[in-house]
């Protein structure tokens, strides 16, 4: 039995150390793709205002540069893991509401838990996800976020402030 005990610890442990590495691959795989999408907004503006009249949102060219830009600028912090927790609770709102703004994709949502395939079968759903597990497991060690926290807070300060 304790073979079998210091077996799965060692393999725990290993996996453990792969953490870090699993965030800055989600970091900046959707960091990428948030800049993707936010440029082609961007580039794009008057289409993305003609869609947003489409579905009756308020100010939809003020709203479509405002989408743009978290997606554009977020996808850069994001992916640098600065303001992580902050840019991914933004950019989680921002896909929230991309659930809640078009008709099928809110009938997607609302599927969440009666028929979760139309949830995370949303074009939304990876965005969402993504900014859902940075915000909640934090960058990782490999973000600028943690470079500045090692440098300028000091270890009992840091001790405090990740309990």
């Amino acid at each position: 039995m304790d073979k079998l005990v210091n077996a799965y610890d060692a393999v725990s442990s290993a996996l453990g150390r792969l953490q870090s590495p699993l965030l800055l691959a989600i970091r900046l795989y959707w960091g990428f793709q948030f800049v993707q999408d936010g440029w082609g907004k961007l580039t794009h503006l008057d289409k993305v205002t003609e869609f947003f009249a489409s579905l009756s949102l308020p100010a939809p060219h003020m709203t479509a540069l405002m989408v743009a830009l978290i997606e554009f600028g977020g996808g850069i912090l994001f992916a640098l893991g600065i303001a992580s927790r902050l840019t991914s609770l933004v950019l989680f709102v921002n896909m929230t509401m991309a659930y809640l703004s078009v008709p099928d994709d809110r009938v997607n949502f609302s599927h969440i838990f009666s028929k979760p395939e139309d949830f995370y079968g949303a074009s939304p759903y990876t965005y969402w996800f993504a900014a859902l597990l940075i915000l909640i497991l934090g960058p990782g060690l490999f973000a600028i976020d943690t470079l500045i926290q090692r440098r300028f807070i000091p270890d009992r300060e840091r001790a405090h402030s990740l309990a």
